[in-house]
């Protein structure tokens, strides 16, 4: 898979490449969209998920992850966008994210959604933009 990774990085889908303790402690811990999920709960949507790593070449630790709910075919939702902090600044994020775009695009899926509370700039320029239609959407909400 080919990206814009900094040198000395490295993209992957291979499930087995992934550091499933660092990911659930990232989300868990320092997310705030996903503070306290459970692991069982992280697990699961781990395995019903196409995952993105980004990992020290050197290394091979993990540094980065991203989880996109897809049928791969027509839908896509891009979801727990998490770049350690010790790597922030570098890039890796917005070539992590450029990556999963340039790895849907070719599957003819139309859409990629995502939510964010505080990363609007960095998704723009990968080529995200608010709903044209947010009237047509909606969401059902489970208390949990």
């Amino acid at each position: 898979m080919t990206s814009s990774l900094p040198d000395g990085y490295a993209i992957s889908t291979d499930p087995a490449r992934l550091d499933t303790d660092r990911v659930h402690a990232w989300l868990s811990e320092d997310a705030y969209w996903a503070l306290d999920r459970p692991r069982a709960q992280q697990d699961k949507a781990l395995a019903g998920s196409l995952n993105f790593g980004v990992y020290d070449a050197a290394s091979g630790e993990q540094v980065a992850y991203a989880r996109v709910v897809t049928d791969e075919a027509t839908f896509a939702w891009l979801c727990d966008v998490y770049v350690d902090r010790s790597v922030r600044g570098k890039g890796i994020g917005k070539a992590m994210v450029t990556a999963v775009r340039d790895h849907l695009k070719p599957l003819g899926i139309r859409r990629i959604l995502l939510a964010t509370r505080d990363a609007h700039g960095v998704y723009e320029e990968i080529g995200f933009a608010p709903l044209e239609h947010p009237d047509q959407w909606m969401a059902l909400y489970f208390t949990v």
